[in-house]
């Protein structure tokens, strides 16, 4: 487990064995193929490049090309137990149309997003008055995937303006081991460089699960 990436660990502690997963932007679906081994998942994953389903398939995963702005609209209701959004949802045109969709298919979601309100991001603001280059967000600002980056006050609202509870979150920074945090108190969106949540609905009242249907063939 010494080469398992930190959120990757954090991850595989959150997925329950044998759940039905879907990995949403799963690139080379290093993190599906660990929950498959470790924890006997039914995993299936949506990539938007052609270059990362092929590795999929190399792997032997089940996956799909897709775009994740759109396409999670045509899972039905509670396909799975849970879906998965790793360090992806600051790229999504209508993230909070994304995030509502996560936990319409799903029971659970595990969000992992980069702080902007990171001390380091503020230092870089105030020091240098240029956009930061961390750990985080390694990229520059003119070369950055990233259209929608967010504080850790900024997501917490948006759960509640969704109606999400947080039942977990761990900060992850400076590749130190992640600690379980409160991500609502102010310290925690200046100490946590990557928070990692899991969400679900706080009222499942009306709910109606459709029959599953194998969207993978």
């Amino acid at each position: 487990m010494s080469a398992v990436r930190e959120d990757f660990r954090e991850i595989l502690s959150l997925v329950r064995p044998g759940a039905r997963v879907l990995d949403v932007g799963c690139e080379d679906g290093a993190l599906l193929e660990l929950l498959t081994r470790d924890k006997g998942v039914d995993g299936q994953g949506l990539e938007i490049s052609p270059e990362g389903v092929a590795a999929c398939l190399a792997r032997g995963l089940a996956v799909v090309q897709g775009d994740g702005d759109r396409d999670l609209d045509h899972f039905p209701t509670r396909a799975f137990d849970y879906a998965i959004l790793s360090k992806t949802l600051q790229q999504m045109r209508e993230p909070r149309h994304v995030l509502s969709e996560l936990l319409r298919i799903a029971e659970q979601a595990v969000v992992s997003v980069p702080n902007f309100g990171h001390w380091k991001v503020r230092w870089a603001l105030l020091s240098r008055g240029r956009m930061p280059e961390t750990g985080a967000l390694p990229e520059p600002w003119w070369s950055t995937p990233n259209i929608h980056l967010c504080t850790l006050r900024d997501f917490t609202t948006l759960c509640d303006d969704l109606g999400l509870r947080i039942d977990a979150c761990m900060s992850l920074a400076d590749g130190k081991p992640a600690r379980s945090i409160d991500p609502r108190q102010p310290i925690e969106n200046w100490r946590a460089e990557t928070a990692l949540f899991l969400l679900s609905r706080k009222t499942e009242a009306g709910v109606v699960a459709p029959a599953k249907s194998d969207l993978f063939g």
